[in-house]
C-alpha cells in the first residue's frame, strides 16, 4: 500500500485492503514481533466528536507499536473553543506529532486537514462522509469468517447519515459480492453513493424489509439509527426502532450468518442476539487494535521511506 493518508475508502484498490489485512493478520499471530516498531513517534488524536472504540484502539494500536500518543482533548477545552480553524489547529498539531488522527463533524474536513500538513492523516470520520479504517477492521472481520469473495452482504439501518456504510459498500466493489440495502425510504443511500456504485459496476439492490432477503446472506452488517446526523428530530422518532433485529428474527438466517455491527448500539440488535453464534460485533471491535496497528505502521513505514528519499537526493 502505497498512500500518504487515509482519508476514503475509495482510494484503496483491493491490493491495498489485501496488503493493509494480511499485515495484520500477522500483528494479531505475533503481536511481539511489531512491539516498539515505531519507537519515539507521537500520534495526535484529534477528535472533535466523541468517540470510544476509534479512540482507544487507535491509542493501544499506536502503544503496542511502541508510539506514544498526545490528545488534543475535549473540543470545549481546546483553542478550537476561541474560534481557531480546523487548518490553524493541525497545522500547529503537526508541529507535535508524526502522524494524525482526525475525527471532525463536517464532510471533508480530513481532505481539507491532509491539504495542509506534511505527516499522514487517518480519517477517523467526517461527518456523514467516510470512516475509512472502520471498514479496514469490518473487512478484516468479514475475511476471517467468510473470505472476501462470492458473498452476499446485506447493510441494515441508516443508510443515508451512515458514514461507516459509505466507506464499506464502496470498498466492497473491490470484491466479488452482492450487496443489498435495507432501509427506510427516509434512509436511503444518497444518491452520489448510489451512483458511484452503479459506476463501478457493482451488484446492488434495495429493499424496505429484511424478510426477503435474510434467507440469501453470509453477512447482515446492522447499523445504528444516528439521532445526531438528524436535521429534524422528528424524522428521527418516526423511523427509530423500525429495523431492530433479535435471535428470534435470526431463526430465518443461514446457520453461518455473521451479525456485524460498528458500534454503539441502541436497540437495533436485542440482546438475546448476543447469545447466538450470529454475534460477530464484539469480535469486530476487538480487530480494531491489529487492524490499526497494520495501518499506523503502513503510512509510518512509508512517510519514513519518503524521509529517507528526500534525505538522499
Amino acid at each position: 500500500m502505497r498512500q500518504d493518508h487515509l482519508i476514503t475508502a475509495t482510494q484503496l484498490s483491493r491490493d491495498d485492503i489485501e496488503a493493509v489485512l494480511d499485515r495484520a493478520r500477522e500483528v494479531a499471530d505475533d503481536p511481539d514481533a511489531y512491539a516498539d516498531r515505531h519507537a519515539g513517534r507521537v500520534l495526535a488524536l484529534c477528535f472533535f466528536e466523541p468517540s470510544t472504540r476509534t479512540r482507544m484502539s487507535f491509542d493501544s494500536a499506536a502503544k503496542r507499536l511502541g508510539i506514544d500518543t498526545i490528545d488534543m482533548g475535549d473540543v470545549d477545552s481546546s483553542s478550537v473553543s476561541k474560534g481557531e480553524s480546523l487548518t490553524d489547529t493541525v497545522r500547529v498539531i503537526e508541529g507535535y506529532a508524526d502522524a494524525l488522527v482526525l475525527r471532525h463533524p463536517s464532510e471533508g474536513a480530513a481532505t481539507l486537514a491532509a491539504e495542509h500538513v506534511s505527516v499522514p492523516v487517518v480519517n477517523a470520520g467526517d461527518g456523514a462522509g467516510q470512516h475509512p479504517s472502520q471498514t479496514l477492521l469490518d473487512l478484516h472481520t468479514i475475511r476471517e469468517n467468510h473470505g472476501l469473495d462470492d458473498l452476499t452482504i446485506g447493510i441494515m439501518g441508516d443508510l443515508k447519515y451512515g458514514r461507516t456504510v459509505h466507506s464499506l459498500a464502496a470498498a466492497l466493489t473491490e470484491f466479488d459480492v452482492n450487496q443489498h440495502f435495507i432501509s427506510p425510504e427516509s434512509l436511503r443511500l444518497p444518491r452520489s453513493v448510489r451512483f458511484d456504485l452503479h459506476e463501478t459496476g457493482a451488484q446492488i439492490r434495495e429493499h424496505e424489509e429484511l424478510d426477503p432477503v435474510l434467507e440469501e446472506l453470509d453477512v447482515l452488517y446492522v447499523t445504528r439509527i444516528q439521532k445526531e446526523r438528524f436535521p429534524d428530530e422528528n424524522e428521527y422518532h418516526r423511523v427509530a426502532g423500525e429495523y431492530r433485529i433479535d435471535a428470534e428474527t435470526l431463526e430465518a438466517a443461514s446457520d453461518d450468518l455473521t451479525v456485524m455491527h460498528p458500534l454503539p448500539r441502541v436497540d437495533e440488535i436485542a440482546p438475546d442476539v448476543d447469545e447466538t453464534d450470529h454475534a460477530t460485533y464484539f469480535e469486530q471491535a476487538h480487530n480494531g487494535v491489529p487492524v490499526r496497528m497494520a495501518l499506523l505502521d503502513t503510512l509510518l513505514e512509508n512517510a519514513e521511506a519518503a524521509e529517507g528519499m528526500e534525505v538522499g537526493r
